[in-house]
């Protein structure tokens, strides 16, 4: 799966976000029902770097799979630097302010936020933020895969993914808590 994650974010073969998303389709619960689904906003710069945002690629398959349509209500207003490598304060303190709300609202909605993959969790915190100040009822995620935090721990260098039953990681119901739920 690690291979395959960075084949589409870094080799740029974005016709992957078509089995990607339907593994991601696929682990949804079945408990849940969300009214829109929001991809993970990259900085307008480094979209134009890499020619294309994964996570939209990947939200727009679920979109097109599940039915719930995509809205972009959050946007990254502010460039960080690169996570990898970071501590879980610096990564905090990285995103802090980094997404703020789009004019498109999502007043009472149950979001769905897409990502390729999470690792601390505090980018997802941050976006989640901005969709409750955006209107939100409810914020989850699902991403792909999660970084396994007790294995970097002991080799920062061998990260380790989860999947899938790290997929869905949970809901960020209180995201002014900082905490996932």
């Amino acid at each position: 799966m690690r291979s395959l994650i960075h084949l589409f974010k870094y080799a740029k073969i974005q016709p992957l976000a078509k089995p990607l998303g339907k593994f991601l389709t696929q682990a949804l619960p079945r408990f849940e029902r969300f009214d829109a689904v929001v991809p993970m906003p990259m900085h307008w710069r480094k979209r134009w770097s890499r020619g294309f945002n994964q996570a939209e690629l990947l939200a727009a398959e679920v979109s097109r799979l599940s039915g719930i349509p995509v809205r972009r209500a959050v946007k990254r207003s502010r460039v960080g630097t690169v996570q990898a490598g970071l501590t879980n304060a610096k990564r905090r303190e990285n995103v802090a302010g980094a997404f703020a709300p789009t004019r498109r609202r999502v007043d009472g909605l149950r979001v769905l936020l897409v990502d390729d993959v999470m690792t601390t969790g505090e980018t997802a915190k941050a976006c989640a933020k901005a969709l409750k100040r955006a209107g939100a009822a409810y914020v989850s995620v699902l991403t792909v895969a999660r970084v396994d935090r007790r294995i970097v721990a002991a080799d920062r260098k061998d990260r380790v993914l989860q999947f899938p039953e790290s997929t869905f990681s949970g809901s960020l119901e209180d995201a002014k808590s900082g905490s996932l739920a």
